[in-house]
């Protein structure tokens, strides 16, 4: 069935070209607009010369990943309604970022999480913390685009076996690492924004598509999808995937948890506020990001629906790439061959993105704070640091890939979530903290992050992620502890309370001078 699935996605050549004539695209642009990048400040912020509305299309871009494309699809695809719990949770978590992190981490920082954290407290302690919070952050949210790109890829070209598939990740993996080398972050930026033009645009020829195969009527689509599916009429309800036990209904809301408070604390999402030249232009950002996610993520519902309904459930899970897979095989179902090359141009567009802004956030994090602040104690020359940060990115591409080929097979939205889960766990509380606590202090920092970071690590290694599953990445042992597959709901808990009794019980004295420095400048952009 694996192969019949596989054979049944349009002409590999066909895929093959499309490719190679969107890498050829992008490299293009990215050679293009890299005459400038000698500076930090045009390696990591693009020199801060990106308006609003076009910040706003590259956020939606950085955001827009390969979860939110492939593995949303799929989730809604096979699980109906309480896939789309991942739309929801991603969509609503930019309010978060909108009314209490956009201006203010603007108008604080100058280029990472580490500038914001930083400000008011021991510099190198701090900084190391957000950088080692940053590099666990993009490396988990890179296993789940390296994934996707092994399995769309895959299933696209026709390639078989994991060993074919370790290749399409490495391949992946080497493009992403010459964007950011020689694009930075303007280069990538641009790539960020005629990718989220493109996936926009297919997403709604999709479903005007689909739409149009039904009569434009919803309650018919439905009525199929629900007939075409192994859980029936159940993926019209809650409680498909989350709805069957007590533990079941605990992961969902730490799902739910992790998904709404996690953007906020993405590293490559914060760094992207340093792109623009003022606080006014970052909420801008976020509102055309706003916007663009709105029109996609209310398309990915009829696009599950669509392939439960005209592919089947049966047939996606057996196909190469299994859940990650439905938006292909729906591509082919409605629109051919044509429709399909479209679609792999998209997807792959979407990993690429993706993963070279990710990798460009872990290695300005690395080279920035770690480098210059901690190693040269912000004396670097800043040719020599952008050196570094380069050189950083090689390496951080070669774990992506190492890290892609160990989880393939895995949904790219679950693996997406427990990076959110890290996120929300490490950085919102510190971040929030930082902002709006005066007595906060260096020791309350550290509890946070490392108490944060740490318990989530621990919870994920203990959970069915890692083992006791049969989607567990590590199959056949059983040592999983903790019953639930997102650790959100302990984690993001743990965090804020370690940051408070390690402020409180701390003999610290917070710094008055700085806090008020840091509060005026939070709030006007006074100083930056």
């Amino acid at each position: 069935m694996t192969n019949l699935a596989a054979s049944q996605v349009g002409d590999p050549v066909l895929n093959t070209i499309v490719f190679a004539a969107f890498v050829l695209i992008t490299l293009y642009v990215v050679y293009k607009v890299s005459t400038r990048n000698s500076s930090t400040a045009d390696y990591y912020a693009a020199g801060g010369r990106f308006t609003g509305p076009q910040n706003g299309i590259a956020l939606s871009g950085d955001f827009l990943s390969a979860a939110s494309f492939l593995g949303i699809a799929g989730a809604i695809a096979i699980n109906g309604y309480d896939g789309f719990l991942y739309s929801i949770g991603f969509l609503v978590a930019w309010l978060v970022n909108l009314l209490l992190i956009a201006e203010l981490v603007r108008n604080t920082g100058r280029f990472t999480m580490g500038d914001v954290l930083a400000f008011r407290m021991r510099q190198r302690p701090v900084r190391a913390a957000a950088a080692t919070s940053t590099l666990v952050i993009s490396l988990f949210y890179m296993l789940a685009q390296m994934a996707g790109a092994g399995a769309v890829v895959a299933l696209l070209l026709n390639v078989q076996g994991k060993g074919g598939q370790a290749i399409v990740i490495a391949v992946v993996g080497l493009i992403m690492i010459f964007y950011v080398l020689v694009g930075g972050m303007k280069g990538t930026t641009w790539v960020q924004i005629i990718k989220a033009t493109l996936l926009i645009l297919t997403v709604v020829l999709m479903t005007v598509f689909l739409l149009g195969k039904f009569g434009f009527s919803l309650t018919a689509l439905l009525d199929q999808a629900a007939a075409n599916n192994a859980n029936g009429t159940r993926v019209i309800d809650p409680g498909a995937q989350y709805g069957r036990t007590s533990t079941a209904t605990l992961d969902f809301i730490s799902l739910a948890l992790a998904l709404v408070l996690g953007a906020a604390g993405l590293p490559h999402v914060l760094m992207r506020f340093y792109t623009v030249p003022n606080a006014t232009e970052a909420r801008r950002s976020v509102v055309w990001a706003v916007g663009a996610m709105t029109v996609f993520y209310g398309a990915t519902l009829i696009i599950g629906y669509g392939a439960s309904a005209l592919v089947g459930s049966e047939r996606i899970l057996s196909a190469t790439g299994r859940e990650n897979a439905a938006a292909p095989l729906l591509a082919f179902e409605i629109g051919g061959t044509v429709l399909l090359g479209i679609v792999a141009a998209v997807a792959f567009a979407t990993i690429l993105a993706v993963v070279a802004g990710l990798t460009i956030t872990a290695s300005a994090s690395f080279a920035h704070d770690v480098f210059n602040n901690i190693f040269r104690r912000g004396k670097a020359d800043p040719v020599e640091e952008v050196k570094v940060a380069r050189l950083t990115a090689v390496v951080i591409g070669v774990l992506a890939i190492v890290g892609g080929i160990l989880a393939n097979g895995q949904n790219v939205a679950f693996l997406v979530a427990l990076a959110f889960a890290f996120a929300a766990s490490a950085n919102l509380s510190t971040l929030l903290y930082s902002l709006f606590w005066k007595r906060f202090n260096t020791n309350g920092t550290l509890w946070a992050m490392y108490g944060g970071l740490g318990s989530c690590l621990v919870l994920v290694f203990f959970s069915p992620v890692v083992s006791g599953a049969p989607t567990s990445i590590i199959s056949g042992v059983d040592f999983h502890l903790f019953p639930l597959t997102n650790p959100g709901i302990v984690s993001i808990p743990v965090s804020f309370l370690c940051g408070f009794f390690g402020t409180v019980l701390s003999k610290e004295q917070a710094n008055v001078p700085k806090q008020k420095e840091m509060e005026v400048r939070s709030l006007t952009g006074i100083g930056r």
